[in-house]
């Protein structure tokens, strides 16, 4: 047995017992006559001490040799530590050792095994098996382990089952770009690897299933961004016999279930919010509903003036900025130049300040009065002391710019706390979406989402106006969930592949196997997919999701680590009859 107890363990109660211990030096300190050892483990730090009017000589010497990261047994007597560290689990107490094994002997690392390191974060991602351990990975991904357990042990609870689905399927579309695997057993053919299990947890349903999950990966070659990996994990789920109100509420419960058991953040209010007025409102379709700042549309009070810029515009809508006719100039001129970043796109940005004593002071006073801007306050909702941030242009490219503002001075302003939770649901989304490239609608979702009840003869005369029975769970301005009630018969889900451009043998060809299933009695079914690794990274207070994965990839989709993806040898490509042309 290498250890007795872990570098966690021990406490006061401990002291005078003979225990071995092991783990990763994290520090020595050599006094001469005595020397201190910080000995690591997942579970915490023990303090070793040699001193040697008690420890054998030997032992002495062997740990004048320890560098850092040697793995090492230790074997010794608990004793009461001189100097208690109140900020250590194990502060009371230290290990007067008598025995030492150093087990392996360690390279000194590239970077400091420290809460706060200085190491880059390339150089981590090359070495992560070290950065694992230090502290704030380590407990991200245990921390990712507990919201994975509560997973399960709810859905569990609910009746939901959990089934393993095939990793090597078919290429579907399903809004990206797939991974795809060559067969060697048949020649000139290709697996691809799933974007969702969406097609086999609808077949779980036809197959009488009734309540499935899976915590499953999935893959999309897309590109990446701080919260997108190119594999990453959905808590995937579906239900049969079940319309969008039962879902909404099963799925609410997991949502409260998890803020209160892993954050302690208890909630009850989970409002609701259609796709159109979250548009209208906040200018995407994830709104970060902790703080206010509502667009205010202006066209009938901006409008028909002498400002061409206006004028032309098929939008103008502004945002009140509580506090803001505090900004200097410069602070103004600041926002001015970041909404004019081409991540942003924006020509400019017109702003009025609401003085305190009720006047105005805008950009464009020379075209407007105080009546005017007065108007522009109520519109907004500004009160005396704010500032009104105000841009034009084409509506849904000027409404995802003023969202993109609104979140950045909720950031500046600190109104988006992370230990603050506000969920919200977004239903009512467009069925279909219009392709500019391809002149012809896409499915918003999947091809497998229903049309809201009594609305599918919409698709032969306004195809754009047909709302989708889909929804979208919201945490704190992020998507961490969505899903649909399913088509669940053959002759509605026929019509869907007609609209989006299908013919009847490519409609076949990819998703016959499910319209087949569909004539042996497919139930009424809809279901729901969160995204694991963005929820644990917002449960942990963050946005970035890249720390709660083990082994992540970099923002070009390499594994630094292995130096994967990589080429394979030229009788791999022959036996898999391929040929690589650059």
């Amino acid at each position: 047995m290498y250890r007795t107890h872990n570098n966690g363990a021990l406490r006061a109660e401990h002291i005078n017992e003979t225990v071995t211990l092991a783990g990763w030096v994290q520090k020595s300190r050599d006094k001469g006559f005595m020397i201190w050892v910080d000995l690591r483990d997942r579970y915490g730090i023990t303090q070793l001490i040699f001193d040697e009017e008690r420890t054998p000589k030997e032992v002495m010497d062997l740990a004048k040799t320890l560098g850092r990261e040697f793995v090492i047994q230790v074997t010794g007597k608990v004793i009461e530590r001189e100097s208690k560290n109140a900020k250590m689990a194990t502060g009371d107490v230290e290990l007067l050792v008598e025995k030492l094994e150093v087990l392996n002997q360690a390279k000194t690392p590239p970077f400091t095994i420290e809460d706060t390191t200085d190491g880059g974060e390339d150089l981590r991602m090359k070495y992560r098996y070290l950065d694992i351990r230090r502290n704030p990975v380590k407990e991200k991904l245990i921390f990712r382990h507990k919201v994975s357990i509560a997973v399960r042990n709810y859905l569990s609870e609910q009746g939901f089952i959990e089934v393993e689905t095939p990793y090597l399927i078919k290429s579907t579309p399903e809004g990206a770009r797939d991974f795809v695997v060559p067969s060697r057993m048949n020649e000139g053919q290709f697996y691809a690897l799933p974007q969702s299990p969406q097609t086999f947890k609808q077949l779980l349903m036809v197959g009488g299933m009734d309540k499935y999950f899976q915590i499953v990966k999935c893959f999309r070659d897309e590109d990446l961004r701080a919260d997108r990996q190119p594999e990453f994990t959905q808590i995937d789920c579906e239900m049969a016999f079940v319309e969008q109100e039962d879902i909404l509420n099963i799925f609410e419960g997991l949502t409260k279930h998890l803020l209160k058991e892993v954050v302690g953040f208890e909630i009850e209010n989970f409002p609701r919010m259609t796709y159109d007025e979250a548009m209208a409102k906040y200018g995407n379709d994830k709104p970060d509903i902790r703080f206010g700042m509502e667009f205010g549309e202006l066209n009938t009070v901006a409008q028909h003036k002498d400002f061409k810029v206006f004028n032309s515009a098929e939008l103008v809508v502004g945002i009140a900025v509580p506090g803001g006719a505090g900004y200097t100039r410069k602070e103004i001129d600041k926002l001015i130049d970041w909404v004019k970043r081409p991540q942003v796109g924006a020509l400019g940005m017109v702003y009025v300040k609401c003085n305190e004593d009720g006047s105005f002071k805008s950009s464009v006073d020379k075209f407007y009065d105080q009546e005017d801007l007065a108007k522009w306050a109520e519109a907004t909702g500004a009160k005396p002391g704010d500032l009104i941030c105000v841009l034009s242009g084409e509506s849904f490219k000027t409404r995802t710019q003023l969202s993109a503002l609104r979140m950045e001075l909720g950031n500046q302003m600190g109104l988006r706390k992370s230990d603050e939770f506000a969920p919200l649901w977004v239903v009512d989304f467009p069925l279909l979406e219009w392709d500019e490239e391809t002149e012809r609608y896409h499915a918003m979702h999947h091809p497998f989402t229903s049309p809201k009840p009594g609305q599918l003869e919409l698709l032969d005369t306004n195809p754009g106006a047909v709302k989708a029975n889909a929804y979208d769970l919201v945490l704190n301005g992020n998507e961490i969930g969505g899903g649909s009630i399913r088509i669940h018969d053959k002759e509605t889900q026929s019509k869907m592949f007609d609209y989006l451009g299908f013919t009847k043998e490519e409609a076949q060809a990819q998703f016959g196997f499910l319209m087949d299933a569909f004539q042996y009695g497919a139930p009424p079914h809809g279901g729901l997919a969160f995204g694991l690794d963005r929820l644990v990274a917002i449960l942990g207070g963050q946005e970035t999701i890249r720390d709660f994965i083990a082994f992540p990839k970099n923002n070009a989709g390499r594994d630094v680590m292995i130096d994967a993806p990589a080429k394979i040898d030229e009788a791999q490509l022959k036996e898999l009859n391929l040929k690589v042309t650059l």
